[in-house]
């Protein structure tokens, strides 16, 4: 059984990923600003910990659950991301700030913080966004968001190659359409072909398995536009 860490794990694909592979019996360590929804499963194989990935220092309560709990990491998921959906001349630079320290410091944080406890066999996934892949569909209000998003996919590039030897392996997963609370956010009323619980199912199992085929990719998991 694996030890794995989710980020933004209080709702939508997050928590269902919590679910599936708690359900499939492995330890998941969720991580959320609101750690409520998770504490409501019940569950003794999910440890939750309250945390702002905006703010370096929490970053030590990561440092502090690893000493004491678990030896090793295999899988990271960052999940855990920020939407602003605004037009760009009315978008501050502490707004644009606030996005990127979430979706692209929050994830380098993050990910910096668990490397020396994962094994070469390890997997960094990381969750990006159609918005954020070269030459897709891009919408107005977005510039902050789907940015981000394009700066992860480079990141998850040079720390593939960068970690070659020793691993882990590191993908990036960029995503359409999912039924989540965000997606209503950026389009209202949009009716997106995916539910969060299948997305889920998806990552879980790219997760468990994809870096046997694939390190350094981004993969586009989308059947729709957005």
């Amino acid at each position: 059984m694996a030890n794995v860490i989710v980020t933004g794990a209080s709702r939508g694909i997050g928590l269902e990923l919590v679910r599936l592979f708690a359900a499939d019996g492995h330890n998941v360590l969720a991580i959320s600003r609101n750690i409520r929804p998770i504490e409501a499963l019940s569950l003794d194989s999910i440890s939750a910990i309250s945390m702002d990935l905006s703010v370096p220092s929490e970053i030590e309560k990561i440092h502090s659950f690893l000493t004491e709990s678990w030896t090793h990491v295999d899988i990271l998921i960052n999940n855990a991301g920020k939407l602003l959906n605004k037009p760009f001349l009315e978008t501050t630079i502490p707004e644009f700030e606030a996005v990127y320290k979430v979706n692209v410091i929050g994830v380098a944080l993050m990910t910096k913080a668990i490397l020396p406890k994962m094994p070469k066999s390890g997997h960094v996934v990381t969750i990006s966004s159609m918005g954020g892949v070269q030459g897709s569909v891009k919408f107005p209000g977005l510039s902050a968001y789907s940015s981000s998003k394009g700066a992860v996919i480079t990141w998850t590039e040079l720390l593939a190659e960068e970690f070659k030897e020793t691993g882990p392996s590191f993908n990036v997963l960029a995503l359409g359409a999912v039924q989540t609370e965000m997606l209503e956010e950026a389009f209202p009323g949009y009716q997106a072909p995916t539910t969060a619980l299948e997305m889920a199912t998806y990552i879980k199992e790219f997760s468990l398995t994809g870096n046997k085929l694939y390190n350094g990719k981004l993969l586009q998991v989308s059947s729709s536009t957005p």
